[in-house]
């Protein structure tokens, strides 16, 4: 049987050592590499550095698992277990210097795609605020040492919402359609840059949901399970929009339904 709190651990040792090197990178300064959707869509040298370092510890750790990372080629392993590692995720605010960006590690049972993968642990690391989500499967998610828990009910205010827009430019005008469809249910928007440190956000209780089309993978793998133990709730749609998006929902089980319809337009 799987320890999933021994995978938990695993995940934070390498997403702390992980971050201090894209700390250090960011701090020399950063080059970039590569473009991958369109030209606002960037890679650093540092992204592939750091996912880098994340296989190579993972593969001395954990020689027969998989790895499935934004950065490089995915392997297949033989022991059921999956890696979905980001190793930088908020790229372009790592690259302008904002304080935003986090390593994603998460591993995962079953076919790494996921609606068909179970979440067993997740790590977010915000190598700037040296904030560590984490949480594995059934033990609940914490902030460091401090067990956290997405709020009950927004306040009569309205709910504090975040988001995120694509890096095509022809998906704009939905993006803000959309959130002119969630404007009702909100008291105001926040739009960080990094999805992974969105769903920490609302497994803290620092925004009371969070929904947006276009992530990956490795973008939602370890902040969904941080979420949802948290007691909140996450869909990843299967439906995708004319740019190939599925979409994104969490929040608590309260806002979650009205939060849903108005993102996906039902």
């Amino acid at each position: 049987m799987t320890d999933v709190s021994e995978l938990a651990h695993i995940a934070i040792e390498i997403a702390q050592e992980a971050g201090a090197l894209a700390r250090r990178r960011r701090d020399e300064g950063v080059q970039i590499a590569a473009t991958k959707s369109s030209m606002a869509d960037i890679v650093t040298e540092a992204d592939r550095e750091v996912e880098s370092l994340i296989r190579d510890r993972l593969r001395s750790m954990r020689p027969e698992d998989g790895f499935v990372g934004e950065e490089s080629e995915p392997e297949t392993g033989t022991s059921g277990i999956t890696w979905i590692v980001d190793p930088i995720d908020g790229t372009v605010n790592y690259a302008y210097g904002i304080p935003a960006y986090a390593v994603s590690i998460a591993a995962v049972r079953g076919t790494p795609e996921p609606d068909k993968w179970t979440a067993l642990a997740g790590v977010v690391f915000n190598p700037v605020t040296a904030e560590i989500f984490h949480a594995s499967l059934g033990n609940g998610s914490w902030l460091g040492g401090r067990r956290i828990a997405v709020n009950d009910a927004p306040s009569p205010a309205g709910a504090l919402l975040g988001t995120g827009f694509g890096y095509d430019p022809r998906s704009h005008a939905g993006d803000l359609a959309r959130v002119a469809r969630v404007m009702p249910l909100a008291r105001d928007i926040r739009r960080f840059g990094s999805a992974a440190l969105d769903l920490c956000a609302v497994a803290a209780g620092r925004l009371d949901g969070y929904f947006e089309r276009g992530l990956k993978p490795w973008d939602h793998a370890a902040g969904a399970l941080i979420v949802t133990e948290a007691g909140g709730r996450v869909s990843v749609g299967h439906e995708r929009d004319e740019f190939g998006r599925v979409l994104v929902v969490a929040s608590n089980s309260l806002l979650f339904d009205s939060l849903f319809s108005s993102a996906s337009g039902d």
